[in-house]
């Protein structure tokens, strides 16, 4: 008996699993452990009023674009040294649909 393959996750839902714990896509919400990621896509690192970033994120010298967002959903602390993101997703193809929901998020 063969079962079933199951489809893969969209953005939306991997973010939604694996995300949304932290982190809100509504600007209008209080930040949760992490800020909000409404907007994030070409948004500068450590900008979003209000929110309390860890020291390295004062040195962040960057906006959101895939190539960063690409090597922080792998490896947040080789981005930002002392970040504060325990999240890490080896799998690239799970990071471009995660970086593809951002993307569209306003």
């Amino acid at each position: 008996m063969v079962l079933p393959t199951q489809a893969p996750l969209t953005g939306a839902e991997l973010f939604k699993r694996q995300c949304g714990t932290c982190h809100t896509t509504n600007a209008a919400d209080p930040p949760r452990q992490g800020p909000t990621l409404a907007g994030v896509f070409d948004r500068k690192a450590g900008s979003v009023e209000g929110f309390r970033y860890s020291p390295g994120f004062a040195k962040a010298d960057f906006s959101w674009d895939e190539a960063h967002l690409d090597a922080w959903l792998t490896n947040p602390q080789a981005v930002i040294p002392g970040a504060i993101m325990p999240y890490r997703q080896p799998k690239p193809d799970l990071r471009a649909a995660l970086i593809g929901y951002l993307k569209e998020l306003k």
